[in-house]
Order: structure tokens, then sequence, then C-alpha cells
């Protein structure tokens, strides 16, 4: 068995900003597994919020590639790496690599259903609301878009974006960027626009407020949840979360998270970073479970993989065997 690790760049069709910047490229680390003649590939996005560098995830696999060649397994894995980049993209490509050596379609090796064809929000940026509104009145073939806001000045956002796009459904991401000073007008204007849900208004640990301010608005939590633990004292404070791979550290704990947030009665978002069809393929299995789908990294692009995956409008396919899984 032999793994590699390699960073990868792809450019994003114009920029991707946020609250707390902007990007023009998704820079990917992606992690091949070879064993007799089978390949497995697993992707990630290290992310400078929870302290992650490409260089850092690279190191990270390589205090686990004689472990990984030596034959070590996904639960196995999951006590060697924390919940992160470099395990996800190890972890997903062992999903892979069994797939590929066993004929075996990952959804029926994890237990889950065929994938099918599911709607995918489409991301709008900060920007102005001038800005805001042209690229919502662009995304005509987008009925589901995520907004995304940075706290001063988000009401006009909002109201601009809801003018241009009257038709739309809406959900927001602040990104942590409210203060809780402005936490219920916020959401009074998210109301007033038909927001159907509110992803991460405060930042992850100074979220107390959430659990006694009215919810007239469903809230999701994003960087306030990474893996299963401290899910059930989120409860009070949350009415949904958003499973990315990326922060669980893979698909293998992300099945967890998704059963143990649903026993807790959270809904479910499943959500990625930009990043390219092969991060998208194994989210894609968490999909039919969730009230929101999130995985339009690929459209954000100037390109994607060659074998990507197959969007036309909203709507996003399951991925090729040649892809993944």
């Amino acid at each position: 068995m032999k793994v590699t690790a390699t960073i990868e760049r792809f450019p994003i069709l114009g920029s991707f900003v946020i609250s707390r910047g902007a990007k023009t490229e998704a820079a990917v680390v992606v992690v091949a597994i070879e064993d007799e003649g089978f390949g497995g590939r697993g992707e990630a996005v290290p992310y400078a919020r929870y302290g992650e560098g490409l260089e850092g995830t690279l190191a990270q696999i390589a205090t686990v590639r004689s472990a990984i060649e030596a034959g070590v397994d996904r639960a196995t894995l999951q006590t060697l790496l924390p919940p992160g980049a470099a395990r996800n993209a190890i972890d997903c490509a062992l999903w892979d690599l069994e797939a590929k050596r066993s004929g075996t379609p990952v959804h029926v090796l994890a237990g889950m259903p065929t994938p099918v064809p599911i709607e995918t929000a489409f991301t709008i940026s900060v920007g102005t609301p001038e800005e805001m509104a042209r690229a919502a009145a662009k995304a005509t073939a987008q009925p589901l878009l995520k907004i995304k806001l940075a706290g001063e000045g988000d009401a006009a956002r909002l109201a601009a974006v809801r003018s241009a796009a009257p038709d739309a459904r809406l959900i927001v991401d602040a990104n942590e960027a409210w203060a809780e000073s402005d936490l219920e007008h916020n959401l009074e204007a998210c109301a007033k626009s038909g927001v159907l849900l509110v992803e991460q208004p405060l930042p992850a640990k100074q979220d107390a407020m959430l659990a006694i301010v009215p919810h007239i608005v469903p809230i999701c939590a994003d960087e306030s949840v990474h893996d299963r633990t401290g899910l059930e004292a989120l409860r009070a404070r949350y009415d949904a979360i958003n499973v990315k791979l990326d922060k669980t550290g893979g698909l293998t704990e992300a099945l967890t998270v998704a059963k143990q947030a649903e026993t807790l009665g959270f809904e479910l978002m499943i959500g990625c970073m930009v990043a390219t069809s092969l991060s998208m393929a194994p989210a894609l299995l968490l999909a039919s479970r969730a009230r929101f789908v999130d995985l339009d990294g690929p459209l954000l692009l100037a390109r994607d993989r060659p074998d990507g995956i197959r969007y036309h409008g909203s709507v996003i396919h399951p991925p090729t065997r040649e892809l993944w899984g």
C-alpha cells in the first residue's frame, strides 16, 4: 500500500468573499492510496479559522503515512488524528479504496440509500448591497440562495437581494460576524426578507445568547460544532447543525455526527468548503437526510476536475465511479 499527499489549486470564478476575507483560488490537499492495482482518493480544504494550513495538513498526514500503509482501518484512524482536513482526506480515500477494491459502492458499504439528484444552495458572496443584488439577479437558475453576510449593513444587503430575487428561497451565513447587540435586529431583518435559516450568527464559544433570544428564524451551528463532542450542549442554542466533512474529519465521523444530531432533534444541513467535486462526492451520501444541502463548491470554480459531478441548474447529480466511491 502506498500513500501520497499533494496540494492542488483551482481558480475561483471571480472571487469568494465572506466576513473573514476574500480568496481567488481553492487550495486543496488530495490524498491518494494505492493497493494492489486499486486506488482511492480523498480531498480536503485546510481552514485557517481552525488553525489549519496546507503545509501543516501535509505534515499531519505524514505522521500517519506508515500506519496507513501498514493497513490501519478507518476506525483506528479516528484515534490517530483529530477532526480536521488531514483526517478527512485520508478517511475519504480509504472509503474510496475499499469501494474500488470490493466493487461495492460506498453508499452500500456505509448502509446508506442510493444517492439521487438533489437540490443544492448557491452562494452569493459578501459585497455591497448593489453587488449582491446583481449577483442574485444573475442566479435565476438557482431557486435556493445562500447569502453571505458580514455584520454592519446586513439588513440593506438582505433587502437588496430579496428585491433582486423575489422568488428565491434564502438562507444566510454570517460566519460569526454579528454582535450580541445586533442579533435581534438582524434576525428581524432576516424574518422580514423571508429567510429560512441563519447560519452561525455569533462567534463560536460566544453564542450563549442564542439560548435566550427568540428564534424567529431557525438558527444553524457551523463554527460552533465540529464532531460529536459537545453536540448535546448546543441543543438549547441551535435548531440545526451544518455537517462538513472537513470539520468532522471525514465521512466516518460525519455519519456518526448526523445520527447523533438527529437523535437530539437537530435538523441537518450538509455543507462544504470551496473545493472540487472530489470533496462534494462523499458529502452527497448525507444529502438525503438534510433539510438544506450546500454543496455548490464546484459551481464557484473557474474549472473543476475532468470527471467532476454534473450540475443542472440547482440540481447536483451523484458522482461517477471514476470520481469517487
